[in-house]
């Protein structure tokens, strides 16, 4: 009996499901939010063309919702103002809230510029 016990430990971890790759991190730019999932996968949408949207081809696929910041604080919109003045637009990041829902339903926010 002693020496049956590890073989049926071993055969119930080789049958014990996998766990599908979970959300490492969000990025978002002038116009992409790009997710990465802990298994490498990189997906990125346009979201100036579709605020609100789903990645259907991102692992198990992840509802996102991007929302720029109306109107951002005084010292936000003088920056905005010097950089766009110089003609560098790409450097500075959207103020902006994404929402990313998970394929189980759940939300996480994420706030740009990350502080």
């Amino acid at each position: 009996m002693r020496r049956l016990l590890p073989m049926v430990l071993l055969l119930a971890a080789c049958a014990a499901p996998v766990a599908s790759p979970g959300l490492r991190s969000v990025k978002l730019s002038q116009e992409a939010l790009t997710l990465t999932l802990t298994n490498g996968t990189r997906c990125w949408v346009d979201w100036r063309q579709a605020p609100v949207g789903r990645m259907e081809a991102c692992g198990q696929g992840y509802g996102y919702a991007v929302t720029v910041a109306d109107n951002p604080n005084v010292l936000r919109q003088l920056v905005e103002g010097v950089v766009l003045a110089l003609g560098a637009s790409a450097v500075l990041a959207p103020m902006a809230e994404v929402v990313i829902t998970g394929p189980g339903g759940t939300d996480q926010i994420y706030r740009f510029p990350e502080r």
